[in-house]
C-alpha cells in the first residue's frame, strides 16, 4: 500500500481488523528512535515510583549527560511546537556568525513576518550585532530577530532547508519544519523526543547554553537609546507568580494559541543535568512550568533509581546510526499516536504482549488523531 493510496473510512476499518499482528516481518516492522518503548502511550518508567500525574499531551524526562530517557508517555506524538523550535533554529545558525558581527536592518529583512508574531523590537535602519539578534531569540521570543538572522544565513527558505537537513543529522525524525520562528503553519511538528534532542545538543554550545540562560539584557532602541529585555522563561525569572526553579540552567519556552503551550526546561543539582519537555498541557498558561518543575523533582528524587526506557540519541555520524530508511523498512521516530497526515510513510508502531508489530495504515491513525496534526495560524506569543 503507498502512502497515497485513497482509502474510504470504512476500508481502512476493515483493514484494522483484518491485518494480524503475528503478520509483522523484519521487512515491515519499524525502528523507534530512541528505544521502543518510546513509542507506547503509557507512562513509561522502570524501577522507581511513577512521576507526578499532568496534564501535558506528551512529556520526557532525560539524563543530560548520559541521554538516558527516565521516564516519558508520548514521546514521539507529532505536535505543533510553537516557539521550542527556535532550539532547532539556534542549533541550526548559531555557530555561523560572530557574536560581535554588526548588521544594519532593513525592510527586506522584516519582510513576511506572521502577523500576530512575538516581537523584541527590531527596526529597519538600526545597527544590531548578531549577539542582540541572539539575546533577541532567546529572551524575548522575537520572530523578528529570527527572520533578520534567516536573511543573514541566506534567506528564509535556505534556513528552513538547513533546519530540516539539522534534524535529520540530529535524527530528530518527528519534526517537519515549514518556518524557521515555530509559528503555526500547516505541517510545522516536532515531539517532546525532538524537542530534547534540540536542547542537548544545543546546551552543548557555550554561546546557547549562555543566551538561554540569560535574565535581562539592553537592547538598541535606535539611536543611543537602548531599553531593557527579559527572558519570557518563568521558570528563569521567577515572574508571574511563580518561584524561580533552583538550578535551572534554561533552555526554551513557546506559545501558540492553537498549539497552546509548550516547554524545554534544564537544570543541574548535585552535578547531575536534567531535561524535560511538556508540550500542551491542559490548563493555563503557569502549568506549563509547574508541570516541567514537578517533572524535574521527580528526576532529582525518586529518578536517581530509575531505569533507562530509552534514549537520546546521538547525531548520525557522530556515533548514532544512519537514519536513513532500510531497503524494505522503515526507520521512524514518531509514535502510533502521533502520525501526521502528511508523514510519507503508511506503517506505524504499535507495542503490545507480542511486541513491536507494524499495524495500521498512516490513515487510520490520522482519522483517529486528526487533533494532533492540526495547526492551523494562530496568535504566537512567549
Amino acid at each position: 500500500m503507498h502512502a497515497s493510496s485513497r482509502l474510504t473510512r470504512r476500508s481502512l476499518l476493515a483493514l484494522a481488523v483484518a491485518a494480524p499482528l503475528a503478520a509483522a516481518t523484519p521487512a515491515t516492522a519499524a525502528t523507534v528512535i530512541g528505544g521502543a518503548r518510546l513509542a507506547r502511550d503509557d507512562v513509561q518508567v522502570s524501577g522507581a515510583a511513577r512521576p507526578p500525574r499532568v496534564t501535558a499531551r506528551a512529556w520526557l524526562v532525560a539524563d543530560h549527560d548520559s541521554g538516558e530517557v527516565l521516564a516519558a508517555r508520548h514521546a514521539h506524538r507529532r505536535l505543533p511546537p510553537a516557539s521550542t523550535l527556535k532550539m532547532l533554529f539556534a542549533d541550526t545558525v548559531l555557530g555561523k556568525f560572530r557574536q560581535a558581527e554588526r548588521h544594519r536592518v532593513t525592510a527586506a529583512d522584516l519582510a513576511g513576518i506572521p502577523s500576530g508574531s512575538s516581537l523584541v523590537g527590531i527596526e529597519a535602519g538600526t545597527t544590531y550585532t548578531v549577539e542582540q539578534l541572539w539575546q533577541g531569540v532567546f529572551l524575548r521570543s522575537g520572530n523578528d530577530a529570527v527572520h533578520v538572522l534567516a536573511h543573514l544565513n541566506g534567506g528564509v527558505a535556505k534556513t528552513v532547508a538547513e533546519m530540516q537537513a539539522r534534524a535529520r543529522e540530529l535524527q530528530a525524525l518527528d519534526t517537519h519544519v515549514v518556518s524557521p520562528d515555530g509559528f503555526d503553519h500547516p505541517g510545522q511538528l516536532s515531539s517532546a523526543y525532538d524537542l530534547t534532542l534540540f536542547a542537548r545538543h544545543g546546551l552543548r554550545d557555550p554561546h546557547f547554553r549562555a543566551y538561554c540562560a540569560t535574565r535581562t539584557a539592553d537592547f538598541p532602541a535606535g539611536g543611543k537609546k537602548s531599553f531593557q529585555i527579559q527572558n519570557t522563561d518563568r521558570l528563569l525569572t521567577g515572574t508571574w507568580g511563580l518561584p524561580t526553579y533552583r538550578g535551572l540552567i534554561g533552555v526554551k519556552n513557546g506559545y501558540t494559541s492553537n498549539a497552546g503551550n509548550t516547554f524545554t526546561g534544564a537544570a543541574t543539582r548535585g552535578g547531575r543535568t536534567l531535561l524535560v519537555t511538556v508540550m500542551h498541557p491542559g490548563n493555563g498558561p503557569n502549568e506549563v512550568y509547574q508541570e516541567t518543575a514537578a517533572l524535574l523533582d521527580w528526576g532529582f528524587e525518586e529518578g536517581r533509581s530509575a531505569r533507562a526506557v530509552g534514549t537520546l540519541v546521538e547525531p548520525a555520524g557522530a556515533g548514532g546510526a544512519d537514519p536513513s530508511p532500510a531497503p524494505g523498512g522503515a526507520r521512524i521516530g514518531v509514535g502510533a499516536s502521533g502520525v501526521a497526515k502528511e508523514d510519507p510513510s503508511p506503517w506505524r508502531l504499535l507495542e503490545g504482549a507480542g511486541g513491536t508489530v507494524a499495524l495500521l495504515a498512516g490513515g487510520i491513525w490520522t482519522l483517529r488523531r486528526r487533533a494532533d496534526t492540526q495547526a492551523a495560524k494562530g496568535r504566537h506569543r512567549a
